[in-house]
């Protein structure tokens, strides 16, 4: 029986937030379809209606956190103007601030990458989703080097470092809050970006 008009967007984010909840607190090897309608306050039945089973909860459940990565972020660069290195300053802080305050975030990353290791399809889609994220990482660096703030570099190849440096840095975040401080991890990035694109003889970004 199919959801009245109106109800259906409604009632597929109160699943896949209960989905985020469920693999914060348990973990995919936890995650059973049964826990996530009782969650959701559905039933199985209502359930099943939008998800067939729990890989296709488990991607609806990273393009959830990643749109609200990405808000959170689009938001920070919206604040900083147009300036490229205010904009990556504003990405660095504003990933790593979803590190504290967004922790099932990262969660959600590191049980999809765990399942995306033995699935070709899963695979296929996070390799879109970071092909996406270096195109709207690289925006900045290219904005920079053409207009002589930032070393020649490949965009591209910048985008992929900057992204990698922000992976390693936000998931020990995550993982162990107590390594380092949001403010001190933030200083370190970008000091390490700074260095990174940095013109020989000019100041660092």
């Amino acid at each position: 029986m199919s959801p009245k008009v109106g109800v259906a967007p409604l009632r597929r984010e109160q699943i896949v937030r209960a989905t985020i909840r469920c693999l914060a607190r348990e973990g995919y090897s936890g995650l059973t379809m049964k826990k996530v309608a009782r969650l959701a306050g559905v039933s199985p039945g209502i359930l099943h209606y939008y998800f067939t089973d729990k890989r296709a909860i488990l991607v609806a459940a990273l393009e959830t956190v990643t749109a609200d990565l990405d808000r959170r972020v689009g938001a920070a660069q919206a604040r900083s103007g147009q300036d490229p290195r205010a904009r990556l300053r504003a990405l660095i802080h504003a990933c790593l601030e979803s590190s504290v305050a967004m922790r099932e975030v990262w969660i959600v990353f590191v049980e999809f990458w765990g399942e995306m290791m033995h699935d070709a399809g899963l695979r296929s889609i996070n390799a879109g989703l970071y092909a996406r994220m270096r195109r709207l990482i690289a925006m900045p660096v290219a904005q920079g080097v053409r207009a002589g703030r930032f070393r020649r570099v490949s965009p591209t190849e910048a985008a992929a470092v900057i992204l990698g440096l922000l992976d390693g840095v936000s998931l020990q975040l995550t993982f162990d809050p107590r390594a380092f401080s949001g403010a001190a991890a933030a200083r370190f990035c970008e000091d390490a970006l700074g260095r990174y694109l940095a013109r020989e003889g000019r100041e660092k970004p």
